[in-house]
């Protein structure tokens, strides 16, 4: 099956995880363990209270992460790879491997693009 005809027969709602920046950073930092919101975020570093809750119910929406709420005082609530997000887990790792094999290709491709940008920007200016 080619991959236009694998993307004519599937639906877009079942091809599409919504990755964001942050999807795969979250499910690598489930890899090992359980973890509350507070600790993800302290693992995670620099997101926003905002932007990891909404990542979290989108993978938990999509079934790869799952969400265990504790009646306690205060509610303690704690996060896992579901086995679905134990498989997005594999591909992200993969990923992981692709970039850091092609990371200067990568940056040196940024550079050119941004130097063609810059000098296609001057002349647009200059013609004014």
């Amino acid at each position: 099956m080619t991959s236009s005809a694998f993307r004519r027969d599937m639906p877009d709602e079942v091809l599409m995880v919504r990755p964001s920046k942050w999807t795969l950073i979250v499910v690598t930092s489930l890899r090992n363990e359980r973890l509350r919101f507070n600790e993800l975020r302290r693992s995670i570093g620099t997101i926003s209270q905002k932007i990891l809750t909404t990542t979290l119910r989108e993978l938990e929406r999509d079934g790869f992460v799952s969400r265990t709420l504790y009646a306690t005082i205060p509610p303690r609530v704690e996060y896992e790879l579901t086995d679905l997000g134990q498989d997005l887990l594999e591909l992200a790792d993969q990923l992981e491997i692709f970039f850091r094999a092609h990371r200067a290709q990568v940056e040196e491709a940024r550079r050119r693009f941004d130097a063609a940008s810059h000098s296609a920007n001057a002349r647009l200016v200059i013609s004014r």
